[in-house]
């Protein structure tokens, strides 16, 4: 018997394997944060538009930069001759043809504080798509922290469950034998329908998980996912100094270089913005023709006459206005950003002290005091609730165990967000 179960087992999974390939490539996908997070890289729709507008904005650079196309102008002159003939379309036939070639030319800096502005631009982008993927990998690394700590609580209820199912077998012989009363065993089996409602709870709050988690994968709700394997270690304390990580997160956040980008932007269009106290020129240049042959050259310059002052002013006054702003956005970006660091590294101190708390202390005097309990139950001086008493704390003391744990692992994708880069 021993020996054909995982014989039976084995051949199940031969044929799972030889019947749905994909399938098993998809389940792989899942028991570690890692491959979470390369997987969503490629596939994740929002950070591949992002990275798209990044792209569209960098191509406006050039055209930013760039002079305006030339023009072409023809002009056919007496179209008649004096009235001699009939109206003509024919440059041989008009009394004149005048030919111009114009390009208009912005005063000088001009193109290249335009240019200036969409490099910036694009750096903002940049940082936004950046920004948009440490997002969704913090998203990631929370939910999979999460799934975690659901998983492992849903495998405590069931081994305590099946704790519950022994503890009423030995009641039910106990009852027999007038060692137990009916309301001990009546207490064993609501402990066991409480239980279970609890792991039906469990099993649809990892439904929600996975459905999350194939959300960020861009695949079907119902993808199969494999179960979270471990946690990634938590950093060392001496990684996690505020001093150190606050210089970090000045040069990494993405939140904040996509404002730098914008206030420099901002700079730069408020010097473009004084430059049209000046105007833009056009020059021009083209032959005329009389008949079949060129007997004269034309040569004009051309150019706008900025008299409309009180537009130009509102114009300075609102490039100003939008400076102040970008500034003050950065600001407020980078004081909620810092606050978010010094809260984060607080929280993921506090969870490391109380995974600590839970292993050191409180699991190991729960596990004495069920013993002692169980012990007391058997010789007759205690009662079964107190047994029962016991054996929550045991599971209380694992699920703070393991909370903690999840707890740390949110607190540092929100540091890794943060910092714009994984600790």
């Amino acid at each position: 018997m021993r020996g054909g179960k995982p014989t039976k087992t084995f051949a199940c999974c031969l044929m799972l394997s030889l019947a749905t390939p994909a399938l098993s490539q998809e389940v792989a996908i899942g028991g570690t944060v890692e491959s979470l997070l390369e997987f969503a890289k490629v596939r994740n729709p929002e950070y591949a538009a992002m990275q798209a507008e990044a792209d569209a904005a960098a191509e406006r650079v050039t055209p930013a930069g760039a002079l305006p196309d030339p023009k072409f102008r023809m002009e056919l002159r007496d179209i008649t001759h004096s009235g001699e003939q009939n109206p003509t379309l024919s440059p041989s036939r008009v009394g004149s043809t005048k030919y111009l070639l114009s390009q208009d030319l912005p005063w000088f800096g001009k193109r290249d504080l335009k240019r200036e502005v969409a490099e910036f631009e694009a750096a903002s982008a940049r940082g936004r798509a950046f920004g948009t993927w440490s997002e969704i990998a913090a998203r990631i690394k929370t939910t999979y922290a999460q799934w975690y700590y659901v998983q492992r609580n849903e495998r405590l209820t069931q081994e305590i469950l099946d704790l519950m199912r022994r503890l009423e077998k030995i009641l039910q012989t106990r009852y027999t034998n007038g060692l137990a009363t009916l309301q001990d065993l009546i207490r064993a089996q609501v402990e066991q329908t409480r239980l279970r409602s609890e792991l039906v709870a469990l099993e649809t709050e990892q439904h929600h998980l996975r459905t999350r988690l194939n959300a960020l994968l861009a695949r079907p709700a119902t993808a199969p996912l494999a179960a979270p394997e471990k946690l990634r270690p938590l950093p060392p304390p001496a990684r996690l100094d505020y001093a150190t990580l606050e210089e970090r997160v000045r040069l990494r956040n993405p939140l904040l270089a996509a404002e730098a980008g914008k206030l420099q932007a901002a700079e730069k269009n408020r010097e473009l913005t004084y430059k049209n106290r000046y105007p833009d020129f056009t020059i021009s240049a083209g032959p005329i023709q009389y008949q079949s042959a060129i007997r004269e050259w034309d040569v004009m310059v051309e150019m706008n006459i900025p008299l409309q002052q009180s537009s130009r002013r509102a114009q300075e006054r609102e490039s100003e206005a939008m400076l102040s702003a970008a500034r003050a956005r950065r600001e407020a970006s980078t004081n909620q950003v810092l606050a978010d660091l010094a809260e984060n590294l607080a929280a993921i101190d506090g969870a490391r002290r109380s995974e600590a708390l839970a292993s050191n202390d409180l699991l190991p005097e729960a596990e004495l005091t069920f013993r002692a309990a169980l012990a007391g139950y058997e010789n007759g001086k205690l009662d079964f609730a107190m047994l029962l008493d016991a054996q929550r704390q045991i599971r209380q003391a694992r699920q703070d165990q393991i909370r903690a744990q999840a707890e740390g692992q949110a607190r540092l994708a929100e540091i890794e967000r943060l910092l714009g880069e994984d600790l």
